[in-house]
């Protein structure tokens, strides 16, 4: 191959990838606008956007050991550390799209269809789907068609006269008309990526679903409880740095499968029991607001909690008590289950028993004294106090089905976790934090502080133990409720040098946490919280 052929190869690749990234965003664009309108108008139940039936595909088909990987490792940020991916990949795939169509149209071709097909199979797999979900993508995929002919029609071929005399010495023609060209080539390819982020923007707005949030959010008031929870005097020890005894809603952590947050209009949300009932049951919004209400403080704790982990809150919850909804609908004989589902389609399987019995198992309305943000599952979800949220905290919750566990299953067993996720006796190290250095106070002692839970039972007792001395009590905040966790604070009488602390709780029966270390699959982590500092 000669240098100007060589050259000329390159000059066409280089045209060629730019030509794919446009044809991608483009298609992408036109996808997210016309899902945004059809979701506007109604004509969508399922998730027409490619972007998120993507995402929401591959989160559903996460091994155990990659969900923990990606939690431990970016907490809350995992869904835009996954949308981030998508949008590598799909890049990577537009650009070698765009390299095949300068020698191997066909090739870019079945690559481009190939792309848009698994993109529909995502869309088809969404819970409430259907053919007409597949009309965005279509449509975008022709228009992705006529980007990728046009742009091979006509920043592909080469103007007519280019090549004459280009050798001769002296002539700048060549070079000139080749930073024309780049210019013109790249100047086509980012205005149609900034076109393709417009309209995929404009798509997520142009839906109106969290417009219409915000104003229901705003005009709901929470419900009057005969007796409301309040935190007990003493509940807080008083150490800075201790995670606070009741989290804000905006700090409470958030796990869940929704690579966005749905957002689900009261207007039109309705809660159905179904199943193995006298009668099935339909409660909307207004209905809702309208049963008897109690408050209940509650730690909600997350099964990919790692010990020492911080995916766990307190807050004090408003809503109707299961059991009562349960009753209205008459359960049968037979049941131990119920399956509860999401709006995005995610499943709990909850014990019969645990929303049935004196426990404060609710269809909650409000967290912290205010409706329930978009995030925590407004406008309706399902606390239940003992068992870890992948079997009971279903948010956006839409249907009960009282079954069995013979018949059913909740979203995250056949994946490898366990039927029932009690939550563990455990406890945790806030302050002082993990190799830091300390200086003793005032008094000559470093405070030791943490949180301990054992949802259901209570927390009896939290003990330290430093380096591998005896164990030592530590000071326990005022018990609010066996459901919420506890503050407790160790005054060490501490030396210099480095000591490694360690804790341990005793729940209300009398069994104390277990030193066994285990993984957060498949019921949940155990072991000590275990730290090391220096004491200057």
């Amino acid at each position: 191959m000669t240098g100007s052929s060589r050259g000329e190869g390159g000059r066409l690749l280089t045209r060629g990838l730019p030509g794919g990234v446009a044809a991608g965003a483009i298609t992408i664009g036109v996808a997210e606008l016309l899902a945004g309108l059809m979701q506007r108008a109604g004509w969508s139940s399922g998730t027409p956007s490619p972007v998120l039936a993507v995402g929401g595909a591959f989160i559903d088909r996460t091994p155990p050991w990659l969900k923990n990987f990606a939690v431990n490792n970016f907490g809350t940020h995992d869904k835009q550390i996954l949308l981030a991916g998508i949008a590598v990949v799909l890049l990577v795939l537009s650009m070698l799209i765009g390299v095949l169509l300068v020698r191997r149209v066909m090739a870019a071709l079945v690559l481009f269809v190939v792309l848009v097909a698994v993109a529909g199979a995502a869309v088809i797999s969404r819970p409430h789907a259907s053919g007409v979900d597949l009309v965005p993508l279509l449509l975008g995929a022709l228009v992705g068609l006529w980007t990728l002919s046009i742009w091979r029609r006509r920043l592909l071929t080469e103007p007519a006269g280019q090549s004459r005399h280009t050798d001769e010495p002296g002539n700048t023609e060549p070079v000139a008309r080749a930073m024309v060209d780049r210019r013109r080539v790249l100047g086509a390819a980012l205005g149609a990526v900034v076109v393709g982020a417009l309209m995929t923007t404009a798509g997520r707005a142009i839906s109106g679903s969290a417009r219409a949030v915000q104003q229901a959010r705003a005009a709901f008031v929470v419900p009057k409880v005969p007796r409301p929870v309040t935190v007990p005097a003493g509940a807080s020890v008083g150490v800075p740095g201790v995670t606070p005894f009741i989290v804000p809603s905006d700090e409470f952590y958030r796990i869940d499968t929704a690579l966005v947050v749905p957002q689900v209009n009261p207007d039109t949300w309705r809660l159905r029991v179904t199943g193995m009932v006298e009668h099935e049951v339909e409660v909307d919004w207004p209905t809702l607001q309208t049963k008897p209400m109690q408050d209940a403080m509650i730690t909600l704790m997350c099964v990919s909690n790692e010990v020492g982990g911080s995916l766990n809150g307190n807050t004090i919850w408003t809503g109707w008590p299961v059991r009562e909804l349960l009753a209205e609908a008459g359960v049968k004989p037979g049941a131990d289950m119920v399956l509860s589902t999401s709006a995005d389609g995610w499943t709990a399987g909850t014990p019969l028993s645990a929303l049935t019995d004196n426990r404060n198992a609710l269809v909650a309305v409000a967290m912290d004294g205010q409706a329930l943000p978009p995030e925590h599952g407004f406008p309706a979800r399902i606390v239940v106090p003992g068992l870890y949220g992948y079997v009971s905290a279903t948010k956006w919750v839409t249907e009960l089905k009282v079954t069995t566990y013979a018949k059913d299953q909740g979203y995250w067993t056949p994946r490898g976790w366990s039927q029932m996720g009690p939550v563990k006796t455990s406890s945790r190290i806030d302050v002082p934090q993990n190799g830091t250095q300390v200086k003793p106070g005032a008094n000559g002692k470093v405070a030791v502080a943490g949180v301990a839970w054992a949802q259901h039972r209570g927390v009896k007792a939290v003990q330290v133990r430093i380096d591998n001395g005896p164990w030592q009590t530590a000071r326990l905040g005022t018990d609010a409720s066996i459901d919420a966790w506890r503050q407790w604070v160790y005054e060490w009488p501490a030396t210099k040098g480095q000591h490694t602390i360690a804790v341990r709780a005793t729940d209300d029966t009398g069994a104390v946490q277990t030193s066994v270390q285990a993984a957060p699959a498949p019921n949940g982590s155990s072991g000590y919280d275990t730290i090391t500092v220096t004491v200057g």
